[in-house]
């Protein structure tokens, strides 16, 4: 019995041992870009280079914000990533709907929003620019915004977290005469927050990498997103690796401190859904 336990231990630390190294090995590139972003680009250019910045310097990101047009693409990619925390809202409310309400036609209603998950989104995104060019919102915000706001998976992932809360809870509620909106926002909500960690992480990704459909969509660069830019400065200061660095750190670095300081909750949340 204590043999079986000390291979068992044996085997954790070897395992822990790799995933280590091969953690690290991972985090290489991500540290030689962050390290990047501090050096001129003389230095990235030498022959021998070296991989922390030996006169560290913030002119590159000064570069990014007060030459070039980084602050009107933040601003751009904030309002459409606050945006789809609404559409995670709107997305709690429909899957609560398919979950706990009986309306008819619900299930007919259900498989068709799980269908359009076949359908990938590049096939849509023509149809939608059409649709939103015959109601003149090409090359605007709402434009970027509004297509993205619900969607099949957050709704389908809601739904399927919220069938497994007690009807009796809701039941209960609505004999203390609580309100349909007091029941969802008070109720359904707090039990929700796993999934909603999840989700939350998911829509924030997606809204601060949107990069396809913000170029498709908008003709005018004040309305482009960090993505677009970085992809703009990579075609314009092709030679210039040190403000490339700087770029793609300033876009990976929040993902990777929410993902750290939210890791938690996204794990539990994945662990409640699959046992769910």
């Amino acid at each position: 019995m204590d043999s079986n336990k000390k291979s068992q231990k044996q085997a954790k630390i070897i395992v822990g041992v790799i995933l280590g190294v091969w953690g690290f090995i991972t985090f290489i590139p991500f540290l030689w870009m962050i390290a990047s972003s501090f050096k001129t680009n003389a230095e990235i250019s030498q022959i021998v280079p070296s991989l922390f910045p030996k006169h560290p310097t913030l002119d590159n990101f000064k570069e990014l914000f007060f030459k070039l047009n980084f602050s009107v693409y933040l601003k751009n990619t904030l309002v459409i990533t606050a945006f789809s925390f609404v559409g995670l809202f709107l997305n709690a409310m429909a899957g609560y709907g398919f979950a706990k309400y009986n309306f008819k036609g619900k299930e007919k209603i259900f498989l068709l929003v799980l269908a359009t998950m076949m359908i990938p989104g590049q096939v849509t995104m023509i149809p939608v620019y059409l649709l939103l060019n015959m109601v003149g919102l090409t090359n605007t915000l709402t434009g970027i915004v509004l297509p993205g706001l619900v969607g099949a998976f957050g709704i389908f992932l809601f739904r399927q977290f919220m069938s497994t809360i007690s009807n009796e809870i809701i039941e209960a509620a609505r004999l203390d005469g609580a309100s349909e909106w007091y029941i969802f926002t008070r109720i359904i909500l707090p039990i929700s927050r796993p999934v909603l960690a999840v989700q939350g992480i998911l829509t924030f990704i997606g809204g601060w990498n949107s990069f396809i459909w913000p170029l498709i969509i908008a003709n005018d660069e004040k309305f482009y997103t960090l993505s677009v830019g970085l992809q703009l400065l990579q075609g314009q200061h092709g030679t210039n690796y040190a403000l490339q660095m700087s770029g793609a750190t300033f876009m990976v670095v929040p993902i990777i401190i929410i993902f750290l300081c939210l890791q938690k909750y996204i794990l539990d949340g994945f662990n409640v859904s699959g046992l769910k």
